[in-house]
């Protein structure tokens, strides 16, 4: 009977059986342990101006995609890559303040919502045609810093008026004050911006004469003197009017940089709607988030792993021994 038991020890099958209800009795008892993780409270700000209607970067499927819909989906993809414990508050641009939708909100446990709420964001939301990139940038660090989260800003960075000649406001806050990205949408090449009609539906495209190609407001430029028709009283920027490529667009990449330094932000390009997680993490706050690791699933898991592999373990021997058989008459 003493061989007969130790027989039955030294048998894989028993062996494993033995370790599944080992393995089954742990994850009954076993409780979750604690551990700590890095995680982000950041407020998403996204451009909806109508510039973020140009098409210049391909779906997946390989059609045209907005620069709206390509942040979107860099969102949302940013969204699922967070740890959980994470938080992300949500805002729209436009005209020249951000407009908070939601105060910040954890990742996985209301991910639906924020999926949604992303997957919902529309040019059609704003409420002015106007892009005051600065203006709208300077807002947002305010609202980030009394949210207490980092920020992430997305835009193409145009101007719509264009800059006056003395250029923008100054920011009046401490830079790096808040952290977070300057993310720049956009290809480099210009493109022609898409024009709708009062309800919504696209008519064509902006040219030169539907959009002020210079702005007036204070002071001339160096190079008035030298304009034709120029009048220092009566007319102190040129007697002809403004030409330009307003109506045409693409990233403004020096100058969101410029605000980048100007704000203590980082800035990186919108390569696609992934790849925001990794410059994010290393440019915000790292947050400590207390939670607890649930091992009974593992445990669980590897004991079902072991009941199976005894039971069909006779049945693969079964199957390959015909296959060995003829493989030694031949």
């Amino acid at each position: 009977m003493k061989a007969h038991l130790v027989r039955n020890l030294r048998d894989v099958r028993f062996q494993a059986l033995a370790g599944a209800m080992v393995l089954a009795a742990l994850a009954l008892v076993l409780p979750a342990v604690p551990l700590t993780r890095t995680g982000v409270s950041v407020l998403a700000v996204v451009d909806i101006t109508g510039s973020m209607n140009v098409r210049d970067y391909t779906s997946a499927d390989g059609r045209p995609a907005s620069r709206l819909d390509t942040a979107r989906g860099a969102l949302r993809d940013l969204v699922a890559a967070l740890p959980c414990g994470s938080q992300v508050a949500l805002g729209l641009f436009t005209e020249r303040r951000p407009f908070l939708l939601f105060t910040p909100i954890e990742v996985c446990a209301d991910f639906a919502p924020l999926d949604g709420a992303l997957a919902a964001l529309d040019w059609r939301m704003a409420w002015e045609g106007d892009s005051r990139i600065s203006a709208g940038l300077f807002r947002a660090v305010e609202m980030a810093a009394s949210l207490d989260t980092d920020l992430i800003f997305l835009t193409d960075g145009q101007e719509a008026p264009p800059l006056p000649s003395a250029g923008g406001p100054a920011f009046e806050g401490k830079p790096g004050s808040v952290r977070g990205l300057i993310v720049g949408a956009g290809a480099y090449a210009l493109s022609p911006i898409p024009r709708y009609n009062d309800r919504g539906r696209e008519i064509g495209f902006y040219g030169a004469g539907d959009v002020q190609q210079e702005n007036r407001f204070g002071p001339p430029p160096a190079d008035a003197e030298s304009r034709e028709g120029y009048n220092p009283r009566n007319a102190p920027f040129g007697g002809a009017a403004a030409t330009g490529a307003e109506h045409l667009s693409s990233v403004r990449e020096p100058y969101l940089k410029k605000l980048a330094g100007e704000t203590g932000l980082a800035y990186v390009h919108l390569d696609g709607p992934g790849g925001l997680s990794v410059p994010l993490l290393a440019a915000a706050t790292p947050r400590p988030l207390p939670g607890r690791l649930d091992l009974r699933p593992f445990l669980g898991g590897a004991a079902l792993a072991l009941v199976l592999a005894v039971f069909l373990l006779p049945t693969l021997r079964a199957l390959s021994l015909p296959r060995a058989l003829t493989l030694k008459k031949a």
